[in-house]
């Protein structure tokens, strides 16, 4: 008997969508090792704007279930980001100019005042990783085309605030500042400085690809990105591997909120997907990691 062409092309793209389906996920819900209520993780994106948030389905009911935002670090905390200011100046003893060749310094100047609109005459007393990251930020939002002052990576903390909800943030002051400014050797940040100067191309097709893959929910693809040897950014391995090690302290702190339940957790997509990433490190430490399906909640 013939087999049906038709037929079988039907089985193969039902089997492709159920793939899609559960691959294809930003939210998650946390159950299970002794937790009271569950919880909910969101994958953010600083270069998708907000209207994205209407797209993902059940994403404010999850929220709505929620009685805490849990972030990377709250964005509230006024004390906070004065440390973080303070922590992005080079010490008095240190001239960024002195690491630099006349030409590189020149182009690196140029540079920040096409991207940012300043040269060194204002932001010559800054760390080289401040630098970068600024620079990064504004090439990466001109060409990916991100014209909105707000993201869906800091929508539910503005959400939290005006609905008067906690928001608590997994990574102290100090924790940041690190993570920000010092956990790169000085003569590394300088050279990562000039890199993007250099090659901006690389940071746009590395935010383009992550970008992509997050709106299509593919998080373990944006692990991979980013761990490839075919990655030249400033985003690189290396900083896949702290990422990593942040993780597991992550699922430490997670566990009283995670415990009490009605957490809804909003972290960037770098950090989630992959062997490494902290969706594997919950379920490592006994957690049920599931997707939130496309049909209405459970009670």
């Amino acid at each position: 008997m013939r087999k049906n062409p038709f037929l079988q092309i039907s089985i193969l793209a039902i089997l492709l969508l159920a793939a899609t389906a559960v691959r294809a996920q930003v939210l998650y819900e946390i159950s299970g090792n002794s937790t009271k209520a569950k919880s909910y993780l969101f994958a953010t994106n600083g270069m998708t704007g907000i209207d994205f948030l209407d797209s993902v389905p059940n994403l404010y009911k999850c929220y709505g279930r929620s009685n805490k935002v849990i972030t990377e670090f709250t964005m509230q905390d006024y004390a906070a980001i004065a440390a973080l200011r303070n922590a992005a100046l080079l010490p008095d003893s240190v001239t960024l100019a002195n690491f630099y060749t006349d030409e590189e310094y020149k182009a690196i100047e140029q540079s920040l005042i096409v991207n940012i609109g300043m040269g060194f005459d204002k932001l010559s007393r800054m760390k080289p990783a401040y630098l970068t990251e600024l620079l990064r930020n504004e090439i990466v939002r001109h060409w990916v085309g991100l014209d909105e002052e707000f993201t869906c990576e800091s929508a539910f903390e503005l959400i939290a605030s005006e609905d008067g909800k906690p928001v608590y943030g997994l990574d102290d002051t100090g924790e940041t500042i690190y993570m920000l400014f010092d956990r790169e050797p000085f003569h590394w940040q300088c050279e990562e400085l000039k890199k993007i100067v250099e090659y901006p191309e690389r940071e746009v097709a590395l935010e383009r690809s992550i970008k992509a893959s997050y709106r299509m929910g593919y998080l373990s693809d944006i692990a991979f990105t980013i761990e490839s040897p075919d990655n030249k950014s400033t985003l690189s391995y290396s900083d896949y591997q702290v990422f990593a090690s942040r993780n597991e302290q992550w699922v430490k702190r997670l566990r009283p909120y995670l415990k009490e339940g009605k957490a809804f957790i909003t972290l960037n997509c770098i950090y989630l997907g992959g062997d490494k990433g902290l969706i594997q490190q919950l379920r490592k430490a006994g957690y049920r990691v599931r997707a939130v399906n496309r049909r209405k909640l459970k009670a």
